[in-house]
């Protein structure tokens, strides 16, 4: 005779069958292969895909174009790992150029300028890389810097999820702790934390990460714990209401008879029989995360040049929606939809598999 499931197994089946759920987690494991694997992904492998090209700056998507490969002086040198998490330093400038010849030691070349404007320039073989000229295709066109927009999208993919992860880690950390306290002990403990959930809740999201970034100054780890000390209030909330309920059951009185501490009780007890909905709202908490990041990076307030980030992307390029090119800001904004849309539709599939009724 098969033993029959286990809670877990039969919420995986009942997820399984979930199409939309199903797509969800597809993407968000594409989203997470392309984040830790960026700078071999990358057309543009240089730390944080910043190789200014500024004569071709603002190009369409699908644009192509030769480069002259000058060596540098100082070659780029990195490992596995490095280049792993931090990418590989250029060991030539490109010089964009618009046609050369070959002569028996050295390369003379148009260089291009702008459209119609060239100039006249010559090197001499030595100085030149092995293969001299390289003919670049940018799929997503180029940014007012010249930079490659596909290779900063692929690179920003890591912030958000990164963001995203971290700022999950100390919401549930901040919002377990006091929705336990509150909803175990009950009492003058329960009032003080309702309080200060109140008080955190009638302030917007915004504008209290703004205050926590102001406090807390400009850059890539103070946007994880400003939006994290914001994302909390939710998870307490819930934490709160589901303990309230489940303390009263049998087998947590038995484990009070047994003189179990309140910390065994909560945290064995009690705790991985609520994890369901935990779950469910922390993947809600992730797509959250992100767009106000993102919110964050366009107001200026989040994540700093050159280092990439859907939001900072968008801010730097959202005049040309108007004007020749809207794909610079569009495709971040796409990357964005679907990247919270990814963690929605799992959120929603899990709420269905763990018969997650509501949130308390």
């Amino acid at each position: 005779m098969n033993p029959s499931p286990s809670f877990w197994q039969s919420a995986w089946q009942r997820l399984k069958k979930n199409k939309g759920a199903m797509a969800g987690l597809v993407m968000i494991f594409v989203a997470v292969f392309v984040a830790v694997f960026g700078y071999f992904l990358s057309p543009d492998p240089s730390p944080f895909a910043n190789r200014i090209v500024l004569e071709i700056g603002g190009e369409k998507p699908g644009y192509t174009r030769d480069f002259l490969q000058v060596k540098k002086e100082t070659k780029g040198e990195a490992s596995f790992l490095s280049r792993l998490v931090s990418g590989k330093p250029d060991d030539v400038d490109y010089i964009p150029i618009a046609s050369y010849q070959q002569t028996s030691d050295s390369v003379i070349a148009q260089k291009y300028i702008d459209e119609g404007v060239t100039e006249r320039v010559a090197f001499a073989k030595a100085a030149l890389a092995k293969e001299p000229v390289a003919t670049k295709k940018f799929y997503l066109g180029t940014d007012k810097y010249g930079r490659d927009i596909l290779s900063r999208l692929i690179i920003g993919t890591r912030v958000s999820l990164s963001v995203g992860l971290i700022t999950v880690l100390i919401s549930l950390s901040v919002g377990i702790l006091f929705g336990a306290i509150a909803g175990y002990f009950g009492g003058r403990a329960d009032n003080v934390v309702m309080w200060l959930i109140n008080v955190i809740w009638s302030i917007p999201t915004l504008l209290l990460v703004f205050a926590v970034t102001l406090l807390l100054g400009k850059g890539f780890w103070q946007v994880f714990i400003a939006v994290g000390l914001t994302l909390w209030v939710n998870v307490a909330r819930l934490v709160r209401g589901q303990i309230m309920v489940t303390k009263e059951l049998q087998y947590v009185e038995a484990a009070k008879v047994l003189g179990f501490s309140h910390t065994r009780i909560i945290a064995r007890h009690i705790l991985p029989n609520i994890f369901g909905p935990i779950l469910v709202i922390a993947a809600s908490n992730f797509a959250s995360a992100i767009v106000i990041e993102a919110g964050l990076s366009f107001l200026g307030v989040g994540v700093q040049p050159p280092q990439p980030s859907w939001g900072l992307m968008i801010k730097e390029n959202y005049n040309f929606i108007i004007t020749q090119n809207p794909m610079l800001a569009l495709a971040p904004g796409f990357a964005i939809m679907l990247l919270v849309l990814s963690f929605n539709l799992l959120g929603n599939g899990l709420r269905d598999a763990l018969n997650v009724r509501g949130r308390i």
